[in-house]
Order: structure tokens, then sequence, then C-alpha cells
């Protein structure tokens, strides 16, 4: 039965598929990252019902939604397929795709792996000579684009390494295919367990992208039990803030086809385009990177929008608690909603709850999914910086030392898993690959802590630590006391390390985004007030403040990430120019 409140019709059948189906989903064999679409067209009556929507905007200002079913979705790729086999491609083969964010990119996924190729989904915001670096490096055979005119440019330069060819997407969506594009003879493609059926770029923000492989197995292993545990109620709907570009929004987009969950796939995650949408759709989830939770949790609270709204699902870099607070104060939880990712069979009698629930999971494409979670609720004690315990998928996580050895609870190390879901690792980079292996453990280029519960504390990349002459500072318990406690000022922030005077080692810099009521505040008025809270905390204090005014100050990378490489760079002399200060 569908929500009376829906805005999408009050008589359409719910698009979910039957409990069976999705347990019958847990223990398919065969299932994986390359062919979800058609296991799920297999085990769902609902397959005519739409439950993915994209949006637009008309001439009138009025968000625009359009469903599509599953069986939508496999025309589009079917015919999506046939365009690239006719243009000659062949399993196996790398193809980039460099297209806005939204369903389009997920499509063009879906057509490519059906061939058997291997998508490499590129986020279009990269800025564009690392975007060529990065598919010279992939060594792609084709690029579909929105806008080709700039790599066309680039490749005229470097014919050698021109690809095959050079396409724009809406060529292949015009493309005729009952006239002149037939499909291989065994199609859909059939995947061996640990065939490459995607690359994912990191975000760059310790440097240039890696181009992380996903399997098709792998890719699935560990979400078998968001198949019956998901919340997936006949009234639940998802709106997916990730960039479909990235593993974070393919492995949302592949558990909601598999659940046949109604999704609205986000193709702009700035608060003017995502809350209008939000009001539309009137999402029950909300799942994205930290970048939407910042925006959606400064200034005045999207009650309208988020009036449904009983769970965030943050991954990639763990949230910070002083956005947190503010989200779980939106929304109302359901009879039932007791454990995260659960909506269990047998409710328990009890009223609805004000408030949502915030589940953090830290995780990365190299993870192949979030591994840790923490939840927070309206009634949860503050604890920051805490990602919670492993999910079931892990087999072992630890905190080990340089050489790969455990470390007694409570000190920092190396944070490290190993788990099926992991990454075969980095495409055409063995010794990459290698890097990140240790002792039979894959680790995940963080600095953490355990307590004597089995919870895990993530405190920093193992990139941005600062080492002053005190000892290692890290950035992110920094960052969350200025977010939680100096909120009245900071909306947010970066902690980065850059050089000292001789023998002072590196110092700590924040870069802060003022709050849009407190303009005149100076650079003295926050690091007076930052250090005072970093004190009572027993933190580090801050060595400098600096105010980022406008957006070029402050560096995001194509996924909404702070660039700290970039900020490092910047004030790199602050501390020791004779006119640093």
């Amino acid at each position: 039965m569908s929500d009376p409140s829906s805005p999408l019709g009050t008589t359409a059948p719910s698009p979910i598929a039957p409990l069976a189906a999705r347990e019958r989903l847990m223990a398919e064999p065969g299932l994986g990252a390359g062919n979800f679409l058609d296991h799920a067209i297999t085990v769902n009556p609902n397959r005519a019902v739409p439950f993915a929507y994209s949006h637009h905007t008309d001439h009138r200002g009025a968000v625009v939604l359009r469903g599509h079913s599953l069986l939508d979705l496999a025309a589009l790729r079917d015919r999506y397929a046939a365009w690239y086999h006719a243009n000659g491609v062949r399993p196996g083969e790398p193809v980039a795709v460099v297209i806005a964010e939204g369903l389009e990119p997920l499509l063009h996924f879906l057509a490519l792996t059906a061939l058997g190729a291997v998508p490499a989904l590129v986020n279009d915001a990269m800025r564009h000579d690392v975007m060529v670096r990065y598919l010279n490096h992939v060594g792609v055979v084709g690029v579909v684009a929105d806008d080709t005119t700039r790599l066309a440019a680039a490749y005229r330069q470097d014919p050698q390494r021109r690809p095959r060819f050079l396409a724009l997407a809406a060529e292949v969506q015009a493309f005729d295919a009952d006239a002149a594009g037939a499909l291989p003879a065994e199609y859909p493609h059939r995947h061996a367990p640990h065939d490459v059926v995607g690359l994912i770029h990191s975000s760059g923000t310790t440097g240039t992208p890696k181009s992380t492989m996903l399997a098709h197995r792998q890719f699935w292993d560990g979400k078998q039990p968001r198949m019956v545990r998901f919340p997936a109620e006949p009234y639940d709907r998802l709106m997916s803030l990730m960039p479909h570009t990235h593993a974070g929004g393919l492995s949302y987009f592949l558990t909601a086809t598999l659940l046949g969950l109604p999704t609205v796939v986000m193709a702009d995650w700035r608060r003017s385009v995502v809350e209008p949408v939000m009001e539309a759709f009137r999402p029950t989830m909300v799942a994205s990177f930290p970048r939407t939770f910042v925006e959606l949790a400064t200034g005045e609270p999207p009650v309208k929008g988020a009036a449904k709204v009983h769970s965030w699902f943050n991954t990639g870099d763990s949230a910070h608690y002083g956005h947190i607070r503010r989200l779980v104060r939106l929304g109302e939880r359901p009879a039932g909603l007791i454990r995260p990712w659960l909506l269990p069979q047998e409710r328990a009698e009890q009223p609805a709850l004000p408030g949502s629930q915030f589940v953090d999971g830290l995780g990365s494409s190299e993870m192949g999914m979030a591994l840790f979670g923490q939840v927070t609720t309206p009634e949860s004690a503050r604890d920051d910086r805490c990602v919670g315990k492993p999910l079931e998928v892990v087999r072992r996580a630890a905190v080990l030392d340089q050489d790969g050895h455990e470390v007694p609870d409570g000190t920092v190390g190396l944070l490290a898993i190993d788990s099926p879901s992991r990454t075969p690792g980095y495409w055409n980079n063995e010794r990459l690959t290698a890097s990140f292996e240790l002792a039979g453990y894959w680790l995940t280029g963080d600095v953490a802590r355990r307590d004597a519960e089995g919870r895990f504390h993530h405190l920093d990349r193992t990139v941005d630590v600062i080492d002053t002459s005190a000892g290692p500072v890290y950035s992110l318990p920094v960052e969350e006391v200025l977010l939680a406690d100096c909120d009245a000022l900071v909306r947010d922030c970066s902690v980065v390390g850059v050089p000292g005077a001789a023998g002072e080692g590196q110092r700590p810099l924040a870069v802060v985004q003022l709050q849009h009521d407190v303009p005149d505040t100076t650079e003295a008025d926050v690091l007076e007030a930052a250090n005072k809270a970093l004190a009572g905390a027993g933190l580090a204090a801050l060595a400098a403040v600096r105010i980022a005014r406008t957006p070029e100050e402050f560096p995001l990378g194509p996924t909404g990430k702070v660039l700290k490489r970039e900020l490092r760079t910047r004030f790199a002399t602050l501390f020791t120019s004779a006119t640093g200060q």
C-alpha cells in the first residue's frame, strides 16, 4: 500500500520486492555488481513499477520527478549497450564515462558491464589536466562525455594517446538501436566472480586520483544482509546524494535496485537544489557524503523536506558531531526502528519517536562499502570520532604498528581490515596495491585507536597527521571541537599542519568558513574561542586561524572533500616567511 501523503501518487503499488524475493537474492551465488539489474528483474514481481527517480526543474521553477521501473532501466541499458557494441567495445576493455551526476552515469555503467567491458566512471568536476592524466593511466579505449571539446583538444596535442572514440553522451542517447545496433550473441555478459566490473577514482585529496578496481562478487559481498535489514517498508523512500560516479553512489543504487526501493538519484548536492527535491519527494532516508550534511545542518533547518526522514546514512569520511546533532533533531522515527539498518518484522509496541537516527559509516572505494557504523540519535551521548564496531562482513579489524603488529587497545596506529569486500587493488599499479597490504590486512589509509569495548575511533588520514615538536596532533578531533563547541562562529573547517620555524616541526592551522550571521568575526576571535574549547577538551592548541571568505579559499575536490594538500601548499610559508603573519 502506498503512503497516502506521497507526492508520487496514492494508488500506485509499491515497487519494493517482497521479503521472500529479497531472501532469495541473499543466497544467489551468481549475483554481483555486473548483473544486479537482471537479478532484480528476475525476482521482483513489481518490476514494471517505477522506483528510480530522476529530477529536473521546469520553466516555472517547480521540481519534476520522473520514475523509471526495472524494465525501463533494462531497456535504456540495452540501447546504450548496442551503441557501445557498434563502436567496437568488447569484454575486458576500459571505457571512460565523464557525465554529470545523476541517473545517467549509472545507465552507462549498466550498459558497459552488460557487455563485459569495464566502465571507468569519472566525476566531471575533476580538473581537466588531472582527468587527462587519469584517463591515460587507465588506458581507456573510448570516452563518452557530456562535452568532449577540451578532451579532443588535449588528444590533438598527443595523438598517440587518443582513444578509439570520443563521443558525446547525447550521441548515445539518440542512438536508434532498432535500426542499427545488434547486441552480441551472449548478452548480458556472464561474469566470473573476480572479473573487474568498474574503476572508481579516488577523491584526489592527497594527490593524483588512484584507480580502484571493483570486482563482480567483491562489490556485492557484505551487502547481502541489507536485503532484509535495510529499511524497506512500503512507505520508505531514499534520497541518494552520493556522487554516482563514486563507489558510494553505485553501492546505494545497487542496494536500492535489488530492493526495489523508491530512490531519487540526485544530480546535484548543493542545498539550493537538494531542499526543493526533498520537499517534493519526501524521503524517509537520506544517503550522502558529509558535504551535503554540512549544508543541511547549517542555517535554517530543512524542517519540511526532512519531515519524514527517520535515517541519515553517511559514508566515505566520517561525519562531525557538530553537524550530526542538528540533523537528528529533524524527522520522525517510526515504531520499531530500534537498530541501525533495521526495521524488524516484529515491531515493538511503541509510539513513533521525534527525531531521526544518523548512521555514520566509515568506508571507501577500497573497502567496498562502509565497514564500520556508529548510530547517533537525539538521545545519544556525544562520543567524538567513534565509528563503532566493524560490520559482520569484516573478518578482522585491527590497529597495527608500522611492522604489522597489533597495538594494545587505546594506542594509536594504522587502521587495517580483512574483508571479502575489499578491492582487488589498483588498476595498472601492482606496486601501489602492495603498499596497502600488510600482514594479511588491507590498510585503509586511516589512523585510529580501539577502545576496551572493541569500538574504533577514527582520528585522521595517515597523510594528514600533524607532526609537531611535542608529538603528533590528529586533525579530525580538533575539527570536531571547532564544529561542535565553536559552532556560533564556525560553519565548516579544515585543520592542516604547515611547517614551523627550525626545530618546531609542523604547526596546526585551521581554515574556517564562518556562520553566515557573523561576517565581521576576525581570525583572532576564532583563534581565541577555538583554543579555549580545545584546552577544555585536552587537545593541542591551534597556531593560527585563517578565514575562508570565498569558495576558492576553501578548495573542494570533485567529491566535495576539502583538498588539504592545497591548503598545506597555500600556507606552507605562513610561519617561516618574514611576512607570514
